[in-house]
């Protein structure tokens, strides 16, 4: 019989439910993950594309997962791969390759604006690094007092941050106080003319969120991208690689592991947690739940009626307009890319050629259409045993449901254009295309439970990050009911494949002594 109490439920069996899960366990607590799905992972899995051929489902890549984080979480060694580069596509064939902070053309002939790069790319890199160790534990909350140990500990960190900072020197630190609730526009065109290598920085800024490179803070969301290195690295294996070890880890660990486990609501007596009932009446004993779902679905599953109007109020405002959608394509050979080396075609390849065209990319969406040339990152995984290779590609600024709905006409117009651009740098992809695989930030929610199909479950604004993050009094991963946290993206310090806010979480609950 299965056991039917732990001393944790957690909802999700994403990377950050996973992640919570190893950190737990590892500390002697029982621990239970639920997953509504077949299978674990969540946005950092495979899906099969084709008979013996796999894809990633959402996520292609790993940016902020840093060394320690995956120490801890015992899946170091599939970051053992370099880093890949990043090829800016460029419509005359100039492309721009860049690794690190330096830049080249693809033919090996220096870049003109190249020292500007490395100038502006190694000084956000300092900035991201500084701000980057705040990712690594709880928001500060500051409201014990200077009696408390706890808040004295959070203000000798913070003091400790501004010591990093003032260290930059008195020039440094005032850019940093310039830039860092700026646009990227601006600052990347301060420092360089408009082109394939302006896109790409641009690019980086707006990913995954509802802006474009105009819109205040995505100076910030650069930096973010930027602060464990922001190097893009296929992990050995690829994607759903990741998220098999962190599942074994788990395992590993002692933690008991559900799949097609859907939670109809968390249980609440004398307000505190005690614990889940399942779709078709089984009850789950707990001591504390960890939900890497939304902050306002968990408060739902938990009914509204025990928490406060404020919070609801607040979780109701929250901005989580997903704008990325995910095409896989089965190619039945390897595409070549005109201008760029065939040992380079396995890069992280952008179409990004100007932050013209990346802000141009950005307004329809915010009428509910779609862009005629979205911003693309693609990734061309290697070739399977009969020389097919899949195109794994993220599309940029697209509404969760443009105007008329995601018909069939609407699908189609949008894999035929994400393939129309690609095209124009692999002559001949269309015929390649055996299969196509359209996942709309509408199928990201319903199939991921990701609010609004966002991939960071709400925005990277400045509003909605640290001590604001999910909401305003809602930073610490507590919800109102004791025992009752959040462990999702939507938590400090958000979204990409970090594990962190799941293992915050975890190391949270554990601090507050209620386990």
């Amino acid at each position: 019989m299965p056991r039917d109490a732990f001393d944790v439920v957690l909802l999700g069996g994403g990377h950050n439910g996973l992640s919570a899960a190893i950190t737990l366990a590892r500390k002697g607590r029982s621990v239970c993950v639920l997953e509504r799905g077949d299978r674990t992972g969540g946005m950092a899995r495979s899906t099969q594309i084709a008979l013996g051929v796999e894809a990633p489902e959402v996520a292609h890549l790993l940016y902020n997962l840093g060394p320690r984080v995956a120490r801890e979480l015992g899946v170091a060694d599939l970051l053992e791969t370099p880093p890949l580069p990043t090829v800016s596509l460029a419509p005359d064939g100039r492309h721009v390759v860049i690794e690190g902070d330096a830049a080249r053309f693809a033919d090996g002939t220096a870049h003109p604006d190249a020292r500007a790069f490395t100038e502006l790319s190694a000084r956000l890199r300092r900035f991201a690094g500084i701000l980057a160790r705040l990712s690594l534990k709880p928001p500060p909350e500051l409201d014990g007092g200077l009696t408390d140990m706890a808040t004295l500990g959070e203000l000798a960190g913070l003091a400790r941050l501004g010591i990093d900072l003032k260290r930059l020197g008195r020039r440094e630190l005032r850019e940093f106080l310039r830039i860092v609730l700026g646009n990227a526009a601006d600052l990347v065109l301060d420092e360089m003319p408009d082109g394939p290598l302006a896109g790409a920085l641009c690019a980086d800024a707006v990913r995954g969120n509802h802006v474009g490179p105009r819109s205040p803070g995505t100076v910030f969301n650069l930096m973010y991208r930027l602060g464990n290195g922001g190097a893009p690295r296929l992990p050995r294996g690829g994607m759903g690689a990741l998220g098999e070890a962190l599942e074994r880890a788990a395992r590993a660990a002692g933690a008991d592991i559900r799949t097609g486990c859907e939670v109809a609501r968390i249980m609440v007596a004398d307000d505190r947690v005690t614990g889940v009932e399942l779709r078709g009446g089984a009850v789950i004993a707990a001591r504390a739940v960890l939900s890497s779902a939304g902050p306002l679905q968990t408060m739902v599953m938990a009914g509204v009626g025990h928490f406060d109007i404020e919070p609801l109020r607040r979780l109701r405002n929250l901005r989580c307009k997903g704008t990325v959608a995910k095409v896989n394509l089965l190619l039945r050979g390897a595409p070549a890319v005109t201008g760029l080396p065939d040992d380079m075609a396995p890069a992280r390849l952008l179409v990004a050629p100007s932050v013209q065209a990346v802000e141009r990319a950005f307004n329809p969406v915010k009428y509910d259409e779609l862009p005629v040339a979205p911003v693309l990152e693609a990734v061309l995984h290697p070739p399977a045993g009969d020389g097919r290779c899949v195109l794994s590609v993220n599309v940029q600024h697209i509404p969760h449901t443009p105007a008329g709905g995601w018909d069939d006409a609407a699908r189609d117009g949008l894999t035929g254009r994400t393939v129309a651009q690609l095209a124009a740098h692999m002559p001949g992809l269309a015929a390649l295309v055996e299969t196509a695989q359209l996942l709309t930030p509408a199928d990201i929610e319903d199939r991921f439970g990701a609010p609004g199909g966002h991939w960071h479950h709400g925005e990277m604004g400045i509003d909605q990050i640290l001590t604001l993050r999910p909401a305003n009094g809602l930073a610490g991963y507590r919800l109102g009911v004791r025992g009752l946290y959040l462990c999702g993206a939507a938590t400090h310090p958000g979204g990409d494949v970090t594990g962190l806010p799941g293992r915050n979480a975890a190391r949270q609950l554990l601090g507050d002594g209620i386990i």
